[in-house]
């Protein structure tokens, strides 16, 4: 196994049972010869290099069947690799699903649970993710419920579900109505966040990201934002160890969340800041037009707004927010969407209570809080005034 370049190890404890989250660089991956630089066109087959992904991943599964679950992007890259090392040691399938977001449904659902089932795999079985949150959050799901629960392993390849979505349990597919609305939360064994696969990133995949780690800071840590403001032009210039150094800061704040709030009673909802907007855009542009953390980040100025208005933030606080996005690339203003659809889309969010909507609202950069308190004629103004 390669020397990592960079490497780090966190816990995630929560009531089932604790497992790592390991950051790494692969220092084979790094070589100029075996990365694929990250534009949406250059995708040259990366399967031949050896990968410490499997010796890494390994130790942690049960039993001698393993399911990797993959798309058709990912697999090309490092599903080779993956695959005949795994073999050495365990009875390995591979299910490739169509990529995009469009196709986080039932449909995928049965291609994993059709694969299991061909296979005669039971369970005994550990299944791997082997792509971004997508594949993460359906492979979760289908280990979830087949056969009442097997184990599964997250391996991320967007920096995206490196610092979100693999950890912490949260799986599902969404509904024609609404994103998410159909999942369980099941725990992974382990989480391997390989930093070098952020090289065959596509530039807008790693924007897309780069929304979910700006929102840690603005929930969590006005001095992590500050640290963003300095660093994000050389995390867009792929320097891996800054990358790496935001996807453990937080993943550290996920961890801590999680271990104080597994099932989302209370405090881990603050980790929804922007989503219940965001989640409006992509409910009504049609899964995959806009990419999810796209509509996060349009979804943050909103929730930002309604802060403003609500007389949390100033108006700098609020500019200062657009200004760190659109360093990262991100768009900063939503679609045209009626407010009474938009409103009607917000009522299938899932934390929606008695019937009242609830928001995560900013008090101050660096401090967010879950709420139904506010004035519903100034969310129709922010609703309102991107029509």
């Amino acid at each position: 196994m390669a020397t990592p370049l960079f490497h780090a190890n966190l816990t995630v404890q929560t009531q089932s049972h604790d497992y790592p989250i390991v950051i790494t660089e692969d220092s084979n991956a790094s070589n100029p010869k075996n990365i694929v630089s990250n534009t949406a066109e250059n995708t040259t087959n990366n399967s031949a290099k050896k990968s410490s992904m499997a010796s890494q991943i390994a130790p942690y599964i049960t039993g001698r069947q393993v399911l990797i679950v993959t798309n058709e992007t990912v697999a090309p890259l490092y599903l080779k690799a993956l695959q005949e090392e795994l073999e050495a040691q365990f009875t390995v399938k591979v299910c490739v699903l169509p990529d995009g977001e469009q196709y986080k449904n039932q449909t995928s659902i049965n291609q994993i649970y059709d694969a299991l089932m061909a296979a005669h795999f039971n369970r005994d079985v550990t299944l791997v993710a082997l792509g971004g949150g997508v594949v993460g959050d359906m492979t979760g799901f289908a280990a979830a419920s087949f056969m009442r629960g097997v184990n599964f392993i997250q391996i991320p390849t967007t920096l995206l579900s490196q610092v979100d979505s693999s950890v912490g349990g949260k799986t599902g597919i969404n509904h024609p109505q609404g994103k998410n609305m159909i999942g369980a939360f099941w725990q992974p064994q382990m989480v391997l966040a390989d930093m070098s696969t952020l090289k065959t990133l596509p530039a807008r995949e790693l924007s897309a990201g780069l929304a979910e780690v700006i929102k840690y800071a603005l929930i969590m840590d006005a001095a992590f934002l500050t640290w963003l403001e300095h660093n994000l032009p050389a995390m867009m210039a792929l320097d891996l160890a800054i990358l790496g150094e935001a996807v453990k800061r937080c993943c550290q704040y996920k961890a801590d969340i999680v271990a104080q709030d597994e099932r989302e009673s209370g405090v881990r909802a603050l980790l929804n800041f922007g989503h219940t907007f965001g989640h409006v855009i992509e409910t009504h542009e049609g899964y995959g037009n806009w990419l999810h953390g796209e509509a996060v980040a349009a979804g943050m100025v909103q929730a930002a707004e309604l802060s403003q208005k609500t007389g949390w933030l100033t108006t700098a606080d609020v500019e200062r927010i657009k200004r760190v996005l659109t360093l990262a690339n991100l768009p900063i203003t939503p679609p045209a969407i009626d407010v009474q659809t938009a409103l009607g889309l917000m009522g299938h969010d899932k934390k929606v209570k008695h019937g009242q909507i609830r928001l995560i609202l900013l008090k101050s950069l660096g401090e967010a809080v879950l709420t139904n308190d506010f004035d519903a004629k100034l969310l129709t103004e922010v609703l309102s005034q991107h029509q």
